[in-house]
Parts: structure tokens; C-alpha cells; sequence
């Protein structure tokens, strides 16, 4: 008995000590995160070779002759097989190196060093603008309980909300820079360059989000522990900040976070309607002559940007619901 105790003291002190709730939370969204990260490297290789065009015909120029056109190729590694390429391209991400724009010889980390923040910029304050505007606003039409009022709130943001940010954009730029002359067209010399842009994001994922904390209000303010709350006369800051609005926002995150990474993909579209210096634009004046490694190290990062928003949302909704840890999720 002595024997098979030790035994089993010695076995159990050589086992791994477990990593416990938030351990294994943190090892599977950084395992998830990883299978994104390898998934946007070969998904932005590949992307790129189905573009139709030659980019060392863009880059050797109109006049050039064939074998021009074939030195060009060989100079960027054109003629090389495709797992040569892409083995050349993932490692030279693993080295942190994204390659050198085929038009300008520039370093692509460097082009999206200058634009980053540009983008940063307006991707951060509509998502800031987001969550202060269409949290307030589902909740306080799900309060108002009023049929016309959320008849009218169905119509105007169903209708918003399925408008493209490029519509909403050139709409914008209509009306308060060429007929009113109130915000610049286009640029980003001062802050007030920053309204327009912002506003075409933030416009229409404010009406689809305010749509899902309307619904999640809803269905939160018909529970039994609301009627009880307001039988105790409770002022209605306190009633719906600290009962309704806590149990409604992991519900409301969990499909926020995926429209709030979404924004970053409409700063794409905005960003050229609006002639913004960030990465949108970048991507479309690379894709315009065929410049590969621009192209490839925009996305990825914008991709890698929403991947990481996506982790962040999740981080908040297991301090918002420990039942995210166990992977269970909100009912």
C-alpha cells in the first residue's frame, strides 16, 4: 500500500500543473489566433496570383520589349516556381521582413509604418463611436416600448444599415462639403477632415448593432428580475445601467465584435472615397499596377488588426461572463 502510494504521489507530482479557467480560455483564442494568422499568410500569397495582369509588364513599362519584360520578371522573382515564392514570402514574414514594392522599391513595412495611423485613426474612433452611440439607443427604444417607434427604428435602420459606407460616404460629401460647405470634401490636413470618414463608417454598423441591443433589451426587460426591480421604484439610471445594460452586453458583443472588425474592412472603400492617406488607399492604388507586395502586406495586416479586435471582444466578454471561459458561451 506504501509502494503504490508513493507510486501515485510520484506520477501525480510529474503531471503538468493544470492551467486552469482562464489558462485554457487564453491557449485556445491564442490558438485560434495563430490558425488566422497562417490562414491570411496563404490567403494573401495566393490572393494576388489570381489578379489578372502582369506586374512586370506595369513595372518594365508600356514600351518595353519581351525580353525586357522577362529581365523584370526575373529581377522580382516572377519566373520562379509558386512554392518557391511562397516559401521565400513566409519567410520573409518570420524574419518581419513584407517584402519591397515592386514600384517604388520602398520597404512594405515602411509604406504601412507611414499609413497605420491614418487608418488607426478613424478605424478607433468609429468604433468608440459605435459603442457609445447604438448601445444607448437600442436600450432606450427597447425601454420606450412603443410600436411606432420601433416600427420607425426598424425602417430607418434597416434601411442605413444596409446602405455600402461608399453610398453613405459620397452622400456625405454632397451634402455637407459641396452644397453646405461646412466639413472638407476630402484630405486629412485637420480634424475636421475627420468627420466625414468617420460618419460613413460609423453610420450604418451604428444601425445594425443598435438593431441587436434593441432585440437583446427586449428580451432582458421581460425577465423576472426587471419586473421585481422596477416594483422597487428604482430610478431608471439605476434600473436599466446596473440591471438591464450588464446582462445584455454579452449577448450584444458577441456579434458586435464582428461588426466592429468589419469596420476595418470599410475603411478600405472609405478611405478612397474620402482620398485618406491610410491603408485602404494604399491597397487600391497597389492593386491598380499590379504591386504585389503592397498589396499583400496591407491586407494581411488589416486582417491581422480584426483578428486581434475579435480577441479583445472576447476578453471582454469572459470578465463580462465567466461561462465564456468554459467555452459554454451566453444563453
Amino acid at each position: 500500500m506504501a509502494a503504490t502510494s508513493a507510486r501515485a504521489a510520484t506520477v501525480g507530482a510529474g503531471r503538468p500543473a493544470p492551467l486552469g479557467p482562464w489558462g485554457a480560455f487564453l491557449v485556445r483564442r491564442v490558438a485560434g489566433l495563430a490558425a488566422v494568422a497562417v490562414t491570411l499568410v496563404v490567403g494573401t500569397f495566393l490572393m494576388v496570383q489570381l489578379i489578372p495582369g502582369d506586374p512586370a509588364r506595369v513595372v518594365a513599362g508600356g514600351d518595353a520589349t519581351p525580353a525586357d519584360v522577362e529581365r523584370v520578371r526575373h529581377e522580382l522573382g516572377l519566373d520562379r516556381p509558386l512554392f518557391t515564392q511562397f516559401a521565400d514570402y513566409a519567410g520573409g514574414l518570420l524574419r518581419g521582413d513584407l517584402g519591397s514594392s515592386f514600384q517604388t522599391t520602398e520597404p512594405v513595412a515602411r509604406i504601412i509604418g507611414d499609413r497605420l495611423p491614418f487608418t488607426a485613426e478613424i478605424a478607433l474612433l468609429s468604433v468608440l463611436a459605435v459603442l457609445l452611440l447604438a448601445v444607448p439607443i437600442g436600450l432606450a427604444v427597447a425601454a420606450r416600448g412603443s410600436r411606432r417607434a420601433d416600427s420607425s427604428f426598424t425602417f430607418v435602420t434597416g434601411t442605413v444599415g444596409a446602405t455600402p459606407e461608399y453610398v453613405i460616404g459620397t452622400l456625405l460629401v454632397l451634402g455637407f462639403a459641396i452644397k453646405l460647405g461646412w466639413l472638407p470634401a476630402a484630405g486629412a490636413e485637420t480634424l475636421a477632415s475627420l468627420v466625414l470618414p468617420v460618419a460613413a463608417l460609423v453610420l450604418p454598423a451604428t444601425c445594425v448593432m443598435a438593431r441587436i441591443v434593441r432585440r437583446e433589451a427586449a428580451q432582458v426587460l421581460a425577465q423576472d428580475y426587471m419586473r421585481t426591480a422596477r416594483g422597487r421604484r428604482l430610478s431608471p439610471l439605476r434600473l436599466y445601467a446596473r440591471h438591464a445594460l450588464p446582462n445584455l452586453l454579452t449577448a450584444t458583443l458577441t456579434l458586435g465584435g464582428l461588426i466592429l472588425a468589419g469596420l476595418l474592412g470599410g475603411t478600405v472603400v472609405v478611405e478612397s472615397v474620402f482620398a485618406w492617406p491610410g491603408i485602404g488607399q494604399r491597397v487600391v492604388e497597389a492593386l491598380l499596377v499590379r504591386d504585389y507586395p503592397v498589396v499583400q502586406g496591407c491586407v494581411l495586416v488589416l486582417g491581422l488588426l480584426a483578428a486581434l479586435l475579435n480577441l479583445l471582444v472576447d476578453l471582454v466578454l469572459a470578465l463580462l461572463d465567466p461561462r465564456v471561459l468554459a467555452g459554454k458561451g451566453a444563453n
